[in-house]
């Protein structure tokens, strides 16, 4: 997927845990395949071209599709699959994918699961010792530094970016199909499930800071860190309660 994935798991039993994590790590590699619009042989890549039906391609792409319906639904179409008029599902893929991932290893006896990937992470359980998972949540203008840290004292959280620091000016207004140009520079979603946190996050950014931050705090269990372009920040009511 273009990006670096890790893996922190604590607890189980070590031989059924390492062969989860075995086959998560061959999963993202199959994700890859199959949903990659850079590859022309992926399913994804057929399907943009009318070359597959959605039912011959493996099952994942339905879920996925279903899934990204449900996100255009509930972000009033700021968040979208389509690119130009081209099926583009990378903007759900990777939540989707590392969510999955850590769910697998959790399901093989892993009492703390962490799956981090380019930045986005799942977290499942403790890593032990009555101790938090702490995110740390890269400062957009500040290279290097952190803008905040996510104390992850729930047994289920996510914590998804979206922004300009990493990878430039790469997400789309759904209305023009233009870069959006937003006065935001990040949006940090913090939710139970990295799937809708990383489209919340998208959508959010499209949105910019005022009409971003109004719809983040009318979804349930969402809080989020907004920085804009002039060095503010804004923060959704609950945010503070899993910030330390």
């Amino acid at each position: 997927m273009g990006t670096v994935f890790s893996f922190d798991v604590r607890g189980g039993e070590p031989a059924a845990v390492r062969a989860a994590v075995d086959e998560a790590v061959a999963g993202l590699h199959r994700v890859d395949e199959v949903f990659s619009t850079y590859r022309a042989d992926s399913q994804v890549s057929r399907l943009a071209r009318g070359e597959l039906t959605v039912g011959a391609c493996v099952p994942e792409v339905a879920e996925v599709l279903e899934l990204a319906v449900e996100a255009e639904r509930v972000s009033d179409g700021w968040f979208s699959t389509s690119y130009r008029g081209r099926l583009d599902p990378t903007g759900i893929v990777k939540g989707w994918a590392v969510e999955r991932a850590a769910r697998r290893i959790a399901a093989a006896g892993a009492t703390g699961v962490n799956v981090n990937g380019g930045g986005d992470v799942q977290v499942l359980g403790t890593p032990g010792a009555g101790r938090p998972w702490r995110v740390g949540v890269a400062d957009p203008l500040r290279p290097g530094g952190l803008a905040a840290v996510v104390s992850a004292a729930a047994a289920e959280l996510a914590v998804a970016t979206s922004g300009t620091a990493e990878r430039g000016a790469h997400i789309v207004d759904p209305r023009t199909g233009r870069s959006a140009v937003t006065d935001l520079v990040s949006v940090t979603v913090v939710a139970p499930r990295l799937i809708w946190a990383d489209c919340w996050a998208t959508a959010a950014f499209a949105r910019g800071a005022r009409e971003g931050l109004r719809w983040l705090e009318s979804l349930d269990g969402v809080e989020a860190l907004l920085v804009t372009a002039e060095d503010e920040v804004r923060c959704t009511g609950g945010l503070a309660r899993w910030l330390g």
